[in-house]
């Protein structure tokens, strides 16, 4: 198994950074996870925190060396993360459960699955041709399929953040199943927050990965879409995969190979949970108040984690 992979995420023109992203791999599957967090900080990181960490862990576990059915997979793990979540509300006494989006993929044995609850996106292409992507749980996404505004006034219109469907809601999530694709050596998954493709055309991002390696373009991606979101802008999140060992305008990629890699051995990048502090908050989060959180993220998820 060949591929490059490369994820970041950044705070854009946001106080804090309420999202997360991950990818991990075995010998033969690879998962890749973006998680969008809601509700007031710092809760909201938390809920993100919680799905992403949790995804992983349970891949880790399963991912020997490959899952033996992706989508059962990561319904299930999506399932986990949204009652780890109430968990930690409940216990926290929290007013309002946090909340977030998510989508996650496994690529394995030259297919690619898929799952997302929200309006966190997953693309696939193929060159310059956008082969598919994940339709938004979205007020604006219904008008768009009801014919009352067009694809371009999705990105405009001031009901575009109404999410019906997320991880955390008092209701439980509708984990929506992409069906299973074929994945070509060249070909390029993309997940992202809505601070990436909202700012973004389909044929900039085309264009982008059509021109540099996943490694190169992901930071260029996040740097149009902060660019282009300024001052106000959203957090902005995003990791890409690219199958094989394909090479672009002579341009090598940092391909990873698992030829050689043990069968019970995992490789994760996943960030540690952190909060941007700010002295000047009624109530700022100390270095206390962090890891007591990790440690309660770290319990919700051994509870939950199957």
């Amino acid at each position: 198994m060949k591929f490059a992979v490369f994820q970041q995420s950044r705070q854009g023109g946001r106080k804090y950074n309420q999202d997360r992203v991950a990818y991990s791999y075995s010998k033969d599957a690879v998962l890749l996870v973006v998680a969008d967090g809601m509700g007031g900080h710092y809760h909201g990181e938390v809920a993100a925190q919680i799905t992403v960490q949790m995804i992983a862990d349970m891949f880790q576990k399963h991912a020997r060396p490959h899952i033996k059915d992706p989508h059962r997979f990561l319904s299930a793990a999506m399932i986990s993360g949204h009652e780890a979540i109430l968990d930690y509300t409940t216990k926290h006494n929290l007013m309002e459960s946090p909340r977030t989006t998510c989508v996650a993929a496994i690529v394995q044995q030259d297919h690619a699955y898929w799952a997302h609850v929200g309006d966190s996106r997953l693309y696939m292409f193929r060159g310059m041709r956008m082969v598919t992507r994940t339709k938004d749980h979205s007020k604006v996404q219904q008008m768009f399929d009801e014919g009352k505004i067009s694809e371009a006034e999705m990105y405009t219109h001031p009901e575009r953040n109404k999410i019906y469907n997320c991880l955390g809601g008092f209701l439980p999530p509708d984990v929506e199943l992409g069906k299973r694709m074929p994945i070509r050596d060249g070909d390029t998954l993309m997940l992202c927050s809505d601070g990436v493709w909202s700012v973004l055309s389909v044929a900039e991002i085309a264009s982008i990965i059509d021109t540099y390696t996943i490694t190169r373009a992901i930071p260029e991606l996040l740097d149009h879409a902060e660019f282009r979101g300024g001052e106000d802008g959203d957090n902005l999140s995003a990791v890409g995969l690219t199958w094989g060992e394909a090479q672009k305008r002579g341009l090598h990629h940092d391909t990873v190979s698992t030829a050689q890699m043990p069968l019970e051995d995992v490789t994760t990048r996943l960030d540690p949970f952190s909060v941007q502090r700010d002295p000047a908050a009624r109530q700022p989060v100390t270095e206390d108040d962090i890891e007591r959180t990790i440690a309660e993220i770290q319990t919700a998820i051994k509870k939950y984690s199957k």
